[in-house]
């Protein structure tokens, strides 16, 4: 079994790109807690367009965002590292100005600041993921990841405060806000392309892990329904907290907010925590987490108002956690198994599987919401089961 040696705050820094990188993904995740919440907000109040084409233009900008990661893999796997994680917060930027330079009612220029805001969104974790492997190595990568995330979550909270705060200014706020977003944005692409780094794939690799191999496509496969816990919070437990348990909205403000502060405070402890047991091993415990929750809901439900959103409340602690355990070893799993020469190519696959959970995600589950708790939690149940074993039914050797 690995095991993590002690990582200070000065090494985790390091591992996570240095610095200014650090800086760089809090000032570019507090720009998206500024922005990416009330996007569509934005389209409705400022732009004064429908809801329905506003909706529609957001989703194609994620679908535009997944389309072009292909061509950000290849461009990873030349060698490029910072300034493809700088690129994806420039693209931002001129969705942004887009945005800013929209008259109302012109839903093409709305949709095409979504399109490029969709691409940033899209293609930074993998570069950032690739830009944290190439400069940090085993379990100090994990837990640099780990740390990565944490903080964005931490600074997506603080923005998304700054920005409900802002909307009581109307529309002059919220054109205030996408421009602070905008400078955010640009001086994050400036911090992250000043760290210069590059890798140089090992040029006489073996070229058979070009491809996604079946193991690989078994775990993205798993990935794309493991990632419907992140829109559990979100989406499924309000739904059912507001339409089935005549529950306060008060109640999945509170859980959201728990999620976040859990996420924040426990991502980095709980990665370093598992680190002594393999990688594959944690991400099929995590699966087992997240369907253990998902029946908790499924017995919360069923006590009905009063007793069911307090009850819904305490299990999404349960829910959280197994997310938190899933993000600490899913990326890192995927840099363990991914060769040098394709680990851009790789990642972005991996991204994909996610950008496509997150997708289809809303759609299921307000799908299967109307026929009852047994026909959402149940089949959530089934499915991450299924994932988890198809997990933990491949064995890797646990190295790098």
């Amino acid at each position: 079994m690995a095991t993590l040696t002690k990582t200070g705050p000065r090494a985790l820094v390091r591992a996570s790109g240095g610095p200014r990188y650090a800086v760089a993904l809090a000032v570019d995740a507090l720009g998206t807690g500024l922005l990416r919440p009330f996007l569509l907000l934005y389209g409705v109040t400022v732009l004064k367009l429908s809801a329905p084409v506003t909706g529609l233009a957001m989703t194609a900008g994620v679908v535009a965002g997944l389309v072009c990661m292909p061509a950000v893999g290849h461009w990873l796997d030349r060698g490029a590292r910072s300034t493809v994680v700088a690129a994806s917060m420039l693209v931002r930027v001129l969705g942004v100005a887009l945005l800013l330079a929209t008259p109302a009612g012109h839903v093409w220029l709305f949709a095409t600041a979504a399109l490029f805001l969709g691409i940033g969104n899209q293609a930074w974790p993998a570069a950032h993921a690739a830009l944290v492997a190439t400069v940090a190595r085993g379990r100090e990568r994990d837990t640099a990841l780990a740390a990565g995330r944490a903080l964005r979550n931490a600074a997506l909270g603080v923005g998304a405060l700054l920005a409900m705060v802002c909307l009581a200014g109307g529309t002059t706020a919220l054109r205030a806000l996408a421009a602070v977003t905008g400078v955010a944005y640009l001086a994050a692409a400036a911090l992250a392309g000043s760290v210069r780094l590059r890798a140089h794939p090992a040029a006489d690799e073996p070229a058979e892990g070009e491809g996604p191999s079946p193991r690989m496509r078994a775990l993205l496969a798993a990935n794309v329904v493991y990632v419907f816990c992140l829109n559990v919070p979100e989406i499924a437990l309000p739904l059912i907290l507001v339409t089935q348990l005549d529950a306060s909205p008060v109640w999945s403000a509170a859980v959201f907010v728990t999620n976040t502060v859990l996420v924040v405070t426990l991502q980095v402890p709980v990665t370093v925590a598992l680190s002594r047991f393999p990688r594959r091993t944690v991400l099929a415990f995590a699966g087992v987490v997240l369907a253990v929750s998902y029946l908790g809901f499924l017995g919360a439900a069923s006590l009905g108002p009063g007793w069911g959103a307090p009850a819904v409340a305490a299990v999404s602690v349960v829910c959280t956690l197994g997310e938190i355990v899933y993000a600490g070893s899913a990326t890192a799993l995927v840099t363990v198994l991914a060769p040098a020469r394709v680990l851009g190519r790789t990642l972005a696959r991996f991204e994909l599987s996610t950008g496509l959970g997150l997708a289809v995600s809303p759609a299921v589950i307000t799908a299967l919401a109307p026929h009852g708790p047994a026909a959402l939690w149940g089949s959530l149940t089934a499915a991450t089961l299924v994932s988890a074993s198809a997990v933990a039914a491949e064995k890797d050797p646990e190295t790098r």
